[in-house]
């Protein structure tokens, strides 16, 4: 690639190749578990049609995702249809996911669906032990000897996942992973359910897991992790888990899901091939495509500066900048954009030199003296200075508006409509 040969030259000096900047439990691979078509499609004002979600999966197995969780068989009827259709498309490379709580019931539907894979989950922190689940801390260990074993015996993959895990007690965690091991589960996910852990905490978290299970679980499961982006840092803790030995990372294309979302698959990805040097199986050239698919499809627009598929993430403006680009391409991008099925382009405004200016008369083939490419440097940035950013205001906040309109959830009035129809009741405020 071209940054091992600027590193062979040179004229780079890369850092994440220091032996003392990497854990000793650092995995040589990962396997990229996406989460896109479940929780993503949790992101509130969105919704997902059959055919979409079959058509993102499709390119999710093209492009070598490991797991797809294609959707939650207990939610509904329409829900379980859709598992069963996706399933019955076949997939070269990735297994089919459909989670299930620790419960028979929703053990059935997932397997009825015909899941290949079955994560269940249960909450574990004292939290959610006493307001939502209202359980004590045996019968949760009961639940879950039941349900793993339950799910066991129907001959499909079964993952146990612990649900507010960042939020549980080393001692209470481990004792609830043995007890899954010991059931048969294949794979333990711990999970920062609201996004609470600093890096280094998830590292500490981690490591202690990790040991103590080496120690004192019968039998070695590999350990995934599942990041929510609450305080932005879904990608850094989901990296530092894998630091510590995690192998399967949970993610959602752009980031998608509840609240601030997930850990997002581009980001992961890109940090693990390029950062870390771990192979993820994926078609990297193709997350671009991907990202612009869902982006459409969960009619949400991709924020213009996210890292690796933002329309900005290879944009430039200013002179200097783009001077630097026009020797070489890396002086101010990280990774050639090819990589992720991107170009680099240019920004046309207050900021644009005579280098740009030039280059791209060039590549039009047209003859330009230096005081001709001078004058049109300052034509250019004329005419952005006069451009009216009122009007530009008013348009975006035109657009703001149209977006809100098109989110798919109830309105408010819509919702007591249904209440009065149902009961023929309405609330006190109405």
């Amino acid at each position: 690639m071209l940054l091992d040969e600027l590193e062979t030259e040179g004229l780079i000096t890369n850092f994440n190749k220091l032996q003392e900047t990497r854990s000793k439990h650092t995995p040589k691979e990962v396997h990229i578990w996406d989460e896109t078509l479940r929780d993503g499609e949790q992101t509130p004002g969105t919704t997902l049609l059959i055919d979409e979600k079959i058509e993102i999966a499709k390119l999710m197995d093209e492009m070598g995702v490991k797991v797809i969780v294609v959707g939650f068989p207990a939610v509904s009827e329409s829900e379980r249809e859709v598992v069963r259709r996706i399933a019955a498309e076949g997939f070269s490379q990735a297994s089919l996911a459909a989670p299930a709580r620790a419960l028979r019931s929703d053990i059935d539907l997932s397997v009825q669906a015909g899941a290949e894979e079955v994560p269940v989950f249960i909450a574990t922190s004292n939290l959610h032990l006493k307001y939502k689940l209202k359980m004590e801390w045996q019968e949760i260990l009961d639940r879950v000897t039941d349900s793993v074993e339950y799910a066991k015996s129907h001959g499909v993959k079964v993952d146990f996942i612990s649900e507010d895990t960042s939020r549980t007690s080393i001692d209470r965690t481990v004792e609830v992973f043995k007890t899954a091991v010991e059931a048969g589960a294949d794979r333990l996910i711990m999970t920062d359910t609201v996004g609470f852990l600093r890096p280094e905490s998830m590292r500490y978290l981690v490591s202690q897991v990790r040991g103590r299970l080496g120690k004192e679980s019968k039998r070695k499961v590999p350990l995934g992790i599942h990041c929510h982006n609450d305080f932005g840092l879904a990608t850094a803790n989901t990296l530092a888990a894998i630091e510590e030995g995690v192998t399967t990372p949970h993610v959602c294309v752009a980031g998608f899901g509840e609240r601030a979302g997930n850990a997002p698959l581009e980001e992961v990805v890109m940090a693990l091939e390029i950062l870390y040097n771990i192979p993820t199986g994926i078609k990297t050239e193709r997350i671009h495509e991907l990202a612009k698919l869902t982006s459409l499809y969960f009619a949400i627009l991709l924020p213009i500066h996210k890292a690796i598929i933002g329309e900005n993430a290879f944009s430039h403006a200013a002179g200097i900048h783009v001077h630097g680009i026009l020797a070489h391409q890396l002086c101010y991008e990280p990774i050639p954009p090819e990589s992720v099925g991107r170009q680099t382009s240019f920004y046309l405004g207050k900021f644009t030199g005579s280098q740009m200016v030039r280059t791209k008369l060039e590549q039009e083939g047209i003859q330009a003296s230096d005081e001709q490419v001078q004058r049109i440097v300052c034509q250019v940035k004329e005419t952005h200075r006069l451009r009216d950013k009122r009007e530009m205001l008013q348009q975006l906040q035109q657009a703001q508006e149209l977006l809100r309109e098109t989110r798919l959830g109830l309105k408010e009035d819509e919702f007591w409509g249904i209440v009065r129809a149902v009961t023929g009741k309405q609330p006190s405020k109405c």
